[in-house]
């Protein structure tokens, strides 16, 4: 396995003590390479939440396109989101 030299802060390294002392991971390389997992993860989390806030644009800008939005006035947008609120949560209960 290749090795790294890596350099951490006070606070890392008693974390990294702490948490081999506990019995939780049996050396500070476990501990260093579970949070390069997290790390990987949070990314691919990161990635897929993108992804789907992009399909969701495109969704609503071919939406735009086709006439099918509403516009609301500023002093409207209360009503209009609790009205909005409303619709979701009874769409949820007939669910």
């Amino acid at each position: 396995m290749p090795t790294r030299n890596v350099v951490i802060t006070d606070h890392q390294q008693k974390l990294v003590e702490e948490l081999v002392e506990s019995g939780e991971y049996q050396n500070a390389s476990e501990v260093l390479r579970e949070g390069l997992r997290l790390v990987e993860k949070q990314r691919a989390e990161d990635a897929a939440r993108l992804e789907a806030l992009r399909r969701h644009v495109a969704a609503g800008e071919i939406d735009i396109a086709a006439g099918r939005y509403v516009d609301v006035e500023l002093d409207e947008l209360d009503g209009f989101m609790d009205d909005l609120a409303q619709q979701v949560m009874e769409a949820r209960q007939q669910r």
